[in-house]
């Protein structure tokens, strides 16, 4: 995203009042003016939210101005090592280790999934069914979604598949008594992980995110994960803080970041909600899915 800011910071020092100290300069505001509002655009380019790209740009401007600079510095690597410093501190701020936290927790563990339709949290919550059970535990799966048609079968093919237990119910069902139940039988069968898929639904609609709110009051999860497309950029920040504000997430799983994701939605989800980045979906196979760092985003963003 940096090339088109390469004239920005050409004109640099010439647009700019500074006083030479030395051959050193002083950065002010006014040469921070130009560099930074093109840096705003192009973080929007990289599908940013405005909110996070505001406070983005304000860190990097506190983090420079003032400073003393020597005179042939490269100012370019000025803004971009300023603007890695303040994403990598959202990421630090909200660190935390999916598999650590399985290691210790007390079992069995109900995690529970939600977003809205269409994003892939049905095929996520089968990759996170895999990776578990790669890593030596036993887990069920509950179709909690009993609102949408042909969303048990979809969930039993995944189970079939992996070859786990999957507790479901009749179409219509009580969601929050089929993950209660699926949570019973991992108690007197001495399972580790029940895997709670929900019915995917818009924040917007009143009636399903009170139904999610029982599910959660009823089988209280040890995690909520918010599951939805990266590519689906602030569209999905938004839904991110409906579903944040409403039942509280412990984190959330990316999808689709194989189709030219640009990263943005990474930074604006894990800065509005204040939650991690768990994972990434990068394919359809069960092995499609990484565990989120901070770099994949860096590198997003800075085009390598």
């Amino acid at each position: 995203m940096f090339n088109d800011l390469k004239k920005t910071f050409g004109a640099f020092i010439e647009e700019t009042k500074v006083f030479l100290i030395e051959r050193e300069f002083i950065v002010d505001e006014k040469s921070l003016e130009t560099p930074l509002w093109n840096l705003e655009l192009a973080l929007l380019e990289g599908d940013v939210a405005l909110p996070v790209a505001e406070d983005i740009v304000q860190s990097v401007r506190t983090e420079l101005l003032g400073t003393t600079r020597k005179w042939r510095t490269d100012l370019d690597e000025i803004l971009k090592d300023a603007l890695r410093k303040a994403i990598a501190d959202v990421f630090t701020a909200n660190c935390f280790d999916f598999d650590e936290y399985i290691e210790k927790v007390e079992k069995p563990e109900n995690i529970v999934f939600v977003g809205v339709n269409g994003t892939g949290k049905t095929t996520t919550i089968a990759k996170i069914a895999h990776h578990l059970a790669n890593g030596g535990y036993s887990v069920i799966m509950a179709s909690g979604d009993t609102f949408r048609a042909g969303a048990t079968e979809q969930i039993d093919k995944h189970a079939e598949q992996l070859g786990i237990k999957l507790i479901k119910h009749q179409h219509g069902a009580d969601p929050a008594a089929v993950i209660y139940d699926a949570i019973q039988y991992a108690k007197a069968r001495q399972k580790d992980i029940v895997l709670s898929d929900t019915a995917g639904r818009m924040h917007t609609n009143i009636n399903l995110m009170d139904q999610l709110k029982k599910i959660c009051r009823v089988t209280d999860p040890g995690l909520v994960i918010f599951v939805d497309e990266a590519t689906a950029g602030n569209d999905a920040v938004e839904r991110a803080k409906q579903f944040n504000d409403a039942i509280g997430i412990n984190g959330s799983i990316l999808t689709k970041v194989d189709v030219d994701a640009k990263g943005g939605a990474a930074l604006s989800i894990a800065f509005i909600t204040g939650k991690p980045i768990l994972f990434l979906g990068t394919g359809q196979k069960y092995d499609d899915l990484s565990k989120f760092k901070p770099d994949w985003l860096l590198n997003r963003l800075f085009g390598g």
